[in-house]
């Protein structure tokens, strides 16, 4: 039998050392590419070599944005041909009307980021008027329109004697699927889109929009080569049984514009890096922005995976041996150049001292918090306030791309792959990439203490700098 007779109160502990054991830190390594041998084959699936070639034609020397604009192009016409794809599809199951809804709305945000970086061109007189367009007859007297790859249509403006000459690209695949029965409503919805995005730049896109300012266009057929696009309008191993599976041309064109995207973000960073070099902080801030913009729209990319016919694509997935066999071997690391930005855009962080014109402090004491707070507190200079605010909104949209990436991967594929196939030796990477401390840890710093001295009712003249008390006198 059990005792009832226990003491009313528990007995004092006794007077033993507590050892606080803090939890081990998580070792966060960036992200390496997969095996050589994984890449080269996802390489030679999008014909990675071909595209980069295209990209890389120099045909402007004057035009500084022929690097960014370009693959942005090719990304644009690809897509093009991506829509009369899914569109032409006779797969009576397949989800035609989200595929058409996703790739318009993907358009709207690629021709976005093509007007944004057009408007910033023609806002600096370094590479105002330096873009490649057509010009008008009544510009050059009727005798030097270049019409090269495309068609005019001339027409006069209501209430006036002016003549409107508006040159559509005949190498688009576009102004055809306009013409065609099936496609004739998504081509209408794309040309007025453009027309819409493009209305605060000097010049159109010359795709068949409206162009109801008779604005000249841009001479898409040289920049472009759509022809030279076509020609990679197939897959090498779009052949045999994988010709039949629809997916493998929807997984492959959907390849082809991340990585044209990609390209593009390639750029950017390196025009960031050298405007921060050269402290035009103002052009970098924009260029931060729209940096920002295309890691959204890369995640836009991946989600497009989300449509396709779950059992043709795992299908396909088994043939084209997509299954990873770890974290590191995930598609998305099977990318070097998605890779590589990832690594850029972390490597921002390195720039802070430079946009707040202090050096680091060997001590470890707070001197880029202190400088950050200050510049806060006296928003004497925007331009640098813009672009650390557009570093932090660059960092949110990477981590976001790859939570994105890690759902992606769980709702087409299954959770075991999302972890890597059950392997465990890289731990995961995906999730180590999202939950990684902040790149800016002084920035962060100095947003925290300045919070808090507002909130603790200790602020800052605006004017003057000086510290005043938010509390009311009693």
């Amino acid at each position: 039998m059990i005792s009832s007779e226990f003491p009313s109160r528990s007995p004092m502990p006794l007077n033993k050392l507590e050892i606080s054991i803090p939890p081990p830190k998580l070792c966060i390594a960036d992200p390496a590419p997969a095996s050589d041998a994984s890449c080269s084959a996802y390489e030679y699936y999008v014909r990675l070599p071909e595209l980069k070639k295209l990209w890389g034609i120099s045909e402007f020397p004057g035009w500084r944005s022929e690097p960014v604009l370009r693959p942005a192009f090719m990304a644009l016409e690809i897509t093009f041909r991506f829509i009369s794809t899914v569109i032409y599809d006779p797969r009576p199951y397949a989800n035609r009307r989200e595929w058409r809804r996703r790739l318009e709305a993907l358009v709207r945000s690629q021709v976005e980021i093509v007007s944004r970086i057009c408007e910033d061109d023609e806002e600096d007189a370094a590479t105002r008027g330096t873009i490649p367009i057509l010009l008008d007859l009544k510009s050059d007297g009727g005798r030097g329109a270049d019409r090269v790859n495309g068609s005019v249509e001339v027409w006069k403006m209501a209430g006036g004697d002016t003549v409107v000459v508006n040159h559509v690209s005949e190498g688009s695949i576009l102004p055809r699927l306009a013409t065609w029965q099936k496609t004739e409503d998504v081509a209408r919805t794309i040309q007025f889109a453009i027309e819409c995005q493009m209305k605060s730049c000097p010049f159109t896109l010359g795709l068949g929009e409206p162009n109801l300012s008779g604005k000249p266009s841009l001479n898409f057929d040289r920049i472009c080569r759509p022809a030279d696009l076509h020609a990679l309008r197939k897959s090498p191993n779009d052949a045999g049984e994988v010709f039949h599976n629809f997916e493998n041309r929807n997984l492959y064109g959907a390849h082809q514009i991340l990585e044209s995207w990609i390209r593009v973000g390639k750029e950017l960073l390196a025009r960031i890096s050298e405007e921060i070099d050269g402290e035009s902080y103002e052009r970098a801030a924009g260029h931060c922005w729209i940096l920002e913009k295309v890691w959204k729209m890369l995640a836009e990319i991946e989600d497009l995976n989300l449509l396709m016919d779950p059992d043709d694509f795992l299908w396909l997935k088994n043939r084209l041996m997509i299954k990873a066999s770890s974290q590191s071997e995930l598609f998305c690391f099977r990318s070097r150049d998605l890779v590589e930005i990832t690594k850029s855009s972390k490597n921002l962080k390195h720039k802070v001292p430079a946009v707040l014109s202090v050096e680091v402090d060997p001590t470890g004491g707070p001197r880029i918090q202190e400088a950050a707070m200050e510049l806060y507190r006296r928003k004497e200079d925007g331009a640098r306030i813009h672009l650390l605010q557009a570093m932090q909104a660059t960092e949110a949209a990477v981590k976001r791309f790859y939570f994105s990436y890690k759902q992606l991967i769980a709702t087409s594929m299954g959770s075991l792959e999302a972890n890597g196939g059950g392997g465990s030796e890289s731990g995961d990477l995906l999730s180590q990439i999202f939950m990684e401390p902040t790149y800016f840890p002084s920035i962060d710093a100095a947003k925290t203490f300045l919070g808090d001295s507002w909130s603790t009712g200790a602020g800052f003249r605006r004017e003057t700098g000086e510290a005043t008390s938010l509390v009311p006198p009693s």
